[in-house]
C-alpha cells in the first residue's frame, strides 16, 4: 500500500504554510542561538507577544498566498527566537552568583541519582532545597554537581585535612552538609567533549565539593524520600551486581548492561580474555 502524504490530513491552507512555518521556528531559534550575549527578557517576551498578532493577520485578511507564506516565515521565527530567548533568559536567572563562588555553604538537598564511587570518593547530583551563608538564606541553582571526596585533598592554595567519607549515599536520601560552590567551567581543548555544555543540557548550573572534615560540621542524613524511586531501584540492582561479581570490571560491565549505569565501566582495554571471563561472570550472576 503506497503511502499517504501527511499534509492530506490537514485542511488545505494549514498545509500550505506548515513548511514556512517550521523553516522559520526553526531560523529564528538559530538567529537567537547566535547572539553573544542575551537581550533583557522582555524583548524576547516581546517577539512572542507579537507573532500571534502577525498570525491573526495572515488568517483574517485576504492577501495573496506568496505573501501568506512570507508572513508564516516572519510570524514563525520570531516565535523561536523568542521562546529560545526566553528559555534561556530564565535558565541563567538560576546561575550561580559569583559571589557565592569558592564560598561555604550549609546545603540541605536531595540526591537526584545514582551515587558513583571510585578511588578519589563519590560523585552524585543534588537536589537543593536550601543553602545558607552565615546564617542567611542564598539563592543558589537547583540543580548540581557534587564531588565527596575522601582522604587529604587539595586546593589552589594549601593541603587540607582528612575528609569523612560515608559508609553509604543511596539515591532519594536528603542530606544536610556543607559544600564549596563553583560554576561549571569545562576545558577549552579543540574538538574535546563540552563538559560545561553536557552540564547546561541536564540542567546543570554548579558543581561543589563537600567540605567534611574535622574543623567543618558533620553532613548528616536526614532522611530517605521517595523522590527518586527509579533511581533507587537501579542502585540496589547495581550493589547487588557488585556484591556478587568479585572482579570489579566485569561487574561494571554487567551493571552497565543491566540497569544502563554506564559510569560503572572502569577503563580498562577490552581483550578476547577478558571477554570469555566476562562471559563467564554473566553465568554465574
Amino acid at each position: 500500500m503506497g503511502s499517504v502524504h501527511a499534509a492530506s490530513y490537514l485542511p488545505s491552507g494549514l498545509a500550505r504554510i506548515l513548511f514556512p512555518a517550521l523553516l522559520g521556528f526553526v531560523a529564528g531559534t538559530a538567529m537567537q542561538l547566535q547572539q553573544s550575549q542575551l537581550s533583557p527578557w522582555l524583548v524576547y517576551a516581546s517577539f512572542v507577544l507579537l507573532a500571534p498578532v502577525l498570525y491573526a493577520l495572515i488568517a483574517t485578511k485576504k492577501i495573496a498566498n506568496a505573501a501568506r507564506l512570507g508572513m508564516a516565515f516572519v510570524v514563525f521565527a520570531l516565535l523561536g527566537f523568542g521562546v529560545t530567548g526566553l528559555r534561556a533568559s530564565f535558565y541563567e536567572s538560576d546561575a550561580l552568583a559569583p559571589a557565592l563562588e569558592g564560598r561555604d555553604l550549609l546545603v540541605t538537598g536531595v540526591v537526584a541519582t545514582l551515587p558513583q564511587r571510585n578511588e578519589a570518593g563519590l560523585r552524585f547530583r543534588l537536589e537543593v532545597e536550601s543553602a545558607q551563608l552565615d546564617g542567611q538564606t542564598q539563592r543558589v541553582p537547583p540543580r548540581m554537581d557534587v564531588g565527596w571526596y575522601g582522604g587529604a585533598y587539595a586546593t589552589g592554595e594549601a593541603l587540607l585535612g582528612l575528609n569523612r567519607l560515608p559508609d553509604d549515599l543511596q539515591a532519594g536520601e536528603r542530606w544536610q552538609m556543607t559544600l564549596r560552590f563553583k560554576a561549571p567551567h569545562g576545558s577549552r581543548n579543540p574538538h574535546g567533549f563540552d563538559y560545561e555544555l553536557w552540564l547546561w543540557e541536564q540542567g546543570v548550573q554548579a558543581t561543589g565539593y563537600v567540605r567534611a572534615t574535622a574543623k567543618d560540621p558533620v553532613p548528616v542524613r536526614l532522611a530517605q524520600t521517595w523522590r527518586h524511586p527509579v533511581a533507587l531501584a537501579r542502585q540496589t540492582v547495581r550493589d547487588q551486581i557488585f556484591a556478587r561479581v568479585a572482579q570489579r570490571p566485569f561487574a561494571g560491565m554487567i551493571a552497565a548492561l543491566v540497569v544502563g549505569d554506564q559510569n560503572a565501566i572502569d577503563r580498562w582495554t577490552l581483550t578476547l580474555q577478558s571477554l570469555n571471563g566476562f562471559e563467564r561472570e554473566i553465568l554465574k550472576v
